[in-house]
């Protein structure tokens, strides 16, 4: 973990400007079926995408979307901070987006399915209200594409 101190100016300024009060409790909700009738979508904010489409920039609040039939190994991140190290994810794309773990889990009955679209966002530069559109814009995707649960991967 990088110090604050050993930031430069502007990056320590930009971080201590992010101080926000403590999270609310989470507000659950009961589930409807059970998680081997589930419907399933992953999210993460690794700042995933395809090579071909547009990279993240560091301000970027908008999301990718992952067909969930495609190739994981062909994706890159755009992630960037100092606190986060990418050597894991350069092994196996697994450890930011679980995709093949949760085929596998497809494959054996454990949950229903899962969902068409996948989706990523850049998860280091912006505060939270920053998300709202893009984010209610997938929940309705996901909410069309009949998911249930969505597995998320916060990097």
């Amino acid at each position: 973990m990088v110090r604050l101190s050993d930031l430069p100016e502007y990056e320590r300024e930009h971080l201590i400007g992010k101080a926000m009060p403590p999270l609310r409790p989470p507000a659950w909700t009961p589930r409807e079926k059970p998680v081997d009738e589930m419907r399933v979508a992953l999210i993460t904010t690794a700042g995933l995408h395809f090579r071909n489409a547009p990279a993240f920039s560091f301000t970027d609040a908008g999301f990718r979307p992952i067909p969930s039939e495609a190739d994981a190994n062909d994706l890159i991140m755009s992630h960037s901070s100092v606190n986060f190290d990418r050597s894991g994810f350069t092994e196996d794309v697994n450890l930011v987006f679980p995709i093949e773990r949760f085929r596998e889990l497809e494959t054996a009955g454990r949950i229903g399915s899962l969902a068409s679209i996948h989706y990523s966002f850049m998860g280091a530069g912006l505060l939270p209200e920053s998300y709202e559109d893009s984010a209610g814009q997938v929940a309705g995707l996901l909410k069309k594409d009949n998911v249930d649960a969505v597995f998320l991967t916060p990097v």
